[in-house]
């Protein structure tokens, strides 16, 4: 029971200073006169790390044991992030040149989102080790929830220190994981490493799983809009500066991810769900959040929009995953949860350079952007649905039938 709290308390400080940066990104590219598209390079660059290395990551657990591994990974992205930190506080008392400064920032970005892979990935692998199949959905479960308590944190840290320095938010969240490190490397036990057969190739474009990839892409493309133009928007619409708008850009952020938990765990409880119709009524809510954006301009309303907008994406991400788990067959279950998976690393990858260069032409562009997709998506899903087509709704019937059979 102790490695497991290690587990959960470490992967919660992990994302904790993972999202620490996310409200610090438009107020720390202002204050070194850089341009938008610079901070969508840098987290991109972070997505491609981590949708590469993932894998490796999981392959070199089974290899060589899942602490040794863990314990690795976790370091290098502590001291990654450490000297990210270190970085940012020297180029903001002496700002060096505009490309050195983009040069170093990427680098240790990709750093951090390449050593981060290996924490969900290997952690999962460890839930997997540790648990029965009947106890694995509540395992996962736990620790979903560690990651949900880092969303909220991580904004929230990031926010209310950026009063202070832009750059203390930073050293603190370093600090962080680098506290759970040391329980975790007491806590863990050292399990012989295991053989584990590679998984068979991801069908991307698997007919089966087209409604599931798709609003995957459009669910997570959509939070990362919201994550990556809100310190932007705050400072350009609402007229703040640079630290107010990181103190805005926190609590919106905290808003939606408290949100997010609140809708989840209310899912949770009912016993009978409709996952598509869930993923069509969440899409049309998220849209309505992103459009209020657009219209309600007052540090009230950016909160409560977000909040919006996250009472969609709760109802949205589970039916993805139920949805996708149902269109398949039990034996194909690692397949369908891979292609989802290639899929939102593929929006982490994409959609923080597209947004930040929609905001230059417009700073309600990325915004209109996002609600048109997630408009697309409840219609599409509302049309599949009438036609019983790629929504699984007979295998959701078939499986709820074998259950109660049991």
């Amino acid at each position: 029971m102790h490695e497991l709290r290690a587990l959960f308390f470490f992967n919660m400080l992990s994302l904790t200073a993972m999202m620490a940066f996310v409200p610090l990104i438009g107020p720390i590219i202002r204050e070194l006169d850089m341009a938008e598209w610079h901070g969508g390079l840098m987290v991109t660059m972070a997505g491609v790390f981590w949708m590469t290395q993932a894998r490796r990551w999981g392959r070199a657990s089974d290899r060589h044991g899942r602490k040794p591994i863990l314990m690795l990974a976790a370091s290098g992205y502590v001291l990654a992030y450490a000297a990210m930190a270190g970085f940012l506080d020297y180029a903001l008392a002496a700002p060096p040149a505009i490309w050195l400064t983009l040069l170093v920032m990427v680098i240790l970005r990709s750093m951090v989102g390449g050593f981060y892979a290996a924490i969900p990935t290997v952690s999962a692998a460890q839930m997997a080790d540790v648990s029965s199949p009947v106890q694995r959905a509540s395992m996962m479960s736990r620790l979903g929830a560690a990651n949900g308590m880092g969303l909220v944190l991580g904004p929230m840290l990031g926010g209310l220190l950026a009063g202070h320095s832009l750059s203390l938010p930073l050293y603190i969240a370093a600090a962080l994981p680098a506290l759970g490190l040391v329980w975790l490397g007491w806590a863990l036990p050292r399990h012989a490493p295991r053989s584990v057969t590679p998984p068979p190739p991801v069908h991307v474009l698997d007919k089966r799983l087209r409604i599931p990839a798709l609003a995957m892409l459009l669910a997570m493309g959509s939070v990362i809009v919201s994550q990556m133009v809100v310190g932007f928007y705050a400072i350009d619409r609402l007229g703040l500066d640079s630290h107010a708008a990181a103190t805005l850009s926190s609590l919106a952020m905290t808003a939606v991810g408290v949100t997010l938990i609140v809708v989840q765990l209310s899912m949770s409880r009912i016993p009978r769900l409709d996952s598509a119709r869930c993923l069509m009524w969440g899409a049309l809510l998220a849209m309505l959040g992103f459009v209020l954006v657009t219209l309600w301009h007052s540090r009230a309303g950016m909160v409560i929009s977000y909040s919006v907008m996250a009472a969609g994406l709760g109802m949205v991400f589970p039916s993805i995953q139920t949805l996708a788990a149902n269109a398949v067959a039990e034996t194909e279950q690692g397949t369908a949860a891979g292609t989802v998976a290639a899929v939102q690393g593929m929006a982490m990858v994409v959609m923080p350079l597209l947004s930040t260069v929609l905001y230059k032409i417009r700073p309600e562009a990325p915004y209109f952007c996002a609600a048109l997709c997630l408009l697309l998506l409840g219609v599409l899903v509302a049309r599949a649905s009438r036609r019983g087509a790629g929504v699984a709704a007979p295998v959701e019937a078939a499986a709820a039938r074998r259950v109660e059979g049991k």
